[in-house]
C-alpha cells in the first residue's frame, strides 16, 4: 500500500465509516477544527454515500479507503503504513428495524468487525514508542440504546448505569462496548468509549426519522408514526455531537465512557409536529393545508423502547463540554439543510429502499 510514513503518527487520524451519517459530519468537523489528515475506511453499504465528500475529495488532508473492518488484513495495513494517532470508530449497522428483520448484518458489523478492528489495534499500539505510543487513542462511538428503556419519571441513563439492550441492533452495541471495554482492561490499550443520543442533522439516511418525514411530507405522502407516537427520546444535532467526540478525543480519560446527550427529551409526535411547522413555514404546500394532515399512525414495531435520556454531568464536568444547539433552532437548520439538498435526497433513495419502506410501515391509518 506504499511507503510507510514515520510522520503520520502526528497528524493522521482513521475514521471507519465516515460515509454515513455521523462520520460524514465528523470528517468535516475533524478537517475544519483540527490540523490531521484524515482517513476513511468504509465499505459504502446502502446507508453511506462517498459523494458526501466530494467537496474535500482532493484535498491532501482527507482519503477514502473503500474496505470491511471485517478485513483484518486491509486494516493492519493501513494501520502499519498510516500510523494515524488515533481511530475514530462509526463503522456499524445502526437502524433498530433492520435489526429486527436481519440481525446477522448486525452482529457480523457492530461485534466481529469491532473485534477484529479491536485486535489489529492492539497489535499496532503495542509495537508503538514513546510519545506516539501515549499519544494514541480508540475512540467508539456507541449508543444510549445500550442502557435499555426508563420509565416516565426514572432518572437518564448515566455512564454506570447497568446495560439491558432491547434490540439486536442494542445488543450488538452493547456487545462491542464490552469488547472495547475488555480490550482496554486486559491489554492496556487505551480506548475511549461515548455513548450518544438520538442524532439529527445533515446527510442522514431517510430511514430514520426525521429526514424520512421531511421526504415523505413534501412528496404528499402519509407520516408514519409508531403506535400512540409517545415515545421519547433525546435529541442531539449532529455538530455537538462531533465537537463532543473531538474533545473526547483529546482530552477524555483513556479506558473511560462519556455519555453524550442533547437535553432535548422530546416524544416522536413533539418531533414529527415540529417537522411540519417548520415545513409549513418555509416551503408551504400548495393546497394551502399543513403537513400535520399527513400524519398517520401504523403498528408499534416489536420491542419498541419507551423513553431514552442521558445525564451528560461527566462529560460537563470533566471536559466542560456542553451542546450548543437547542433542539428548536438545530431542526431549523436541519429542515433547511434537506430543503436546499432535494437533489442529495432524491439520489439516495433507490427503488430497494422504497420496497423496504412500504414493507416497513406498511398501510398507515390516518390521524
Amino acid at each position: 500500500m506504499g511507503t510507510s510514513n514515520p510522520n503520520a503518527a502526528e497528524d493522521s487520524i482513521l475514521v471507519t465509516g465516515g460515509c454515513g451519517f455521523i462520520g460524514t459530519n465528523f470528517v468535516f468537523h475533524a478537517l475544519q477544527k483540527t490540523p490531521y489528515r484524515v482517513l476513511n475506511l468504509d465499505k459504502c453499504t446502502y446507508a453511506a454515500n462517498p459523494r458526501n465528500l466530494e467537496e474535500v475529495s482532493h484535498s491532501g488532508r482527507y482519503t477514502l479507503i473503500s474496505a470491511d473492518i471485517l478485513d483484518r488484513t486491509t486494516i493492519e495495513e493501513l494501520l502499519t503504513e498510516y500510523q494515524p494517532r488515533a481511530i475514530v470508530h462509526f463503522a456499524a449497522e445502526s437502524h433498530v428495524d433492520r435489526s429486527i428483520s436481519r440481525p446477522e448484518a448486525f452482529v457480523d458489523t457492530n461485534i466481529v468487525g469491532t473485534f477484529r478492528l479491536l485486535e489489529a489495534s492492539q497489535r499496532y499500539w503495542s509495537q508503538l514508542n514513546g510519545a506516539a505510543k501515549d499519544r494514541f487513542r480508540f475512540l467508539h462511538v456507541s449508543t444510549d440504546e445500550v442502557y435499555g428503556s426508563l420509565g416516565p419519571n426514572d432518572q437518564p441513563f448515566n455512564e454506570s448505569t447497568p446495560y439491558q439492550p432491547n434490540s439486536p441492533y442494542s445488543a450488538s452495541k452493547a456487545a462491542s462496548d464490552h469488547l472495547v471495554r475488555s480490550f482496554h482492561h486486559t491489554y492496556g490499550l487505551p480506548t475511549l468509549t461515548t455513548n450518544c443520543s438520538n442524532n439529527y442533522g445533515p446527510y442522514q439516511f431517510p430511514e430514520k426519522l426525521i429526514p424520512l418525514m421531511i421526504r415523505r411530507a413534501l412528496s404528499g405522502e402519509t407520516l408514519p408514526i409508531y403506535g400512540d407516537g409517545m415515545n421519547v427520546r433525546d435529541w442531539l444535532y449532529v455538530g455537538d455531537h462531533c465537537a463532543a467526540i473531538r474533545t473526547v478525543l483529546e482530552y477524555g480519560r483513556r479506558g473511560e465512557t462519556y455519555n453524550i446527550g442533547g437535553s432535548a427529551e422530546r416524544t416522536n409526535k413533539q418531533v414529527v409536529n415540529w417537522i411540519c411547522e417548520l415545513l409549513d413555514e418555509m416551503a408551504p404546500a400548495a393546497s394551502g393545508i399543513s403537513y400535520k394532515q399527513q400524519i398517520a399512525y401504523v403498528t408499534d414495531r416489536p420491542g419498541h423502547d419507551r423513553r431514552y435520556a442521558v445525564d451528560t454531568t461527566k462529560i460537563q464536568r470533566e471536559l466542560n463540554w456542553r451542546p450548543v444547539w437547542s433542539f428548536e433552532e438545530g431542526m431549523r437548520r436541519t429542515v433547511a439543510w434537506y430543503l436546499r439538498n432535494d437533489d442529495w435526497m432524491k439520489s439516495i433513495t433507490s427503488g430497494d429502499y422504497l420496497k423496504w419502506i412500504a414493507t416497513q410501515y406498511g398501510q398507515p391509518v390516518l390521524a
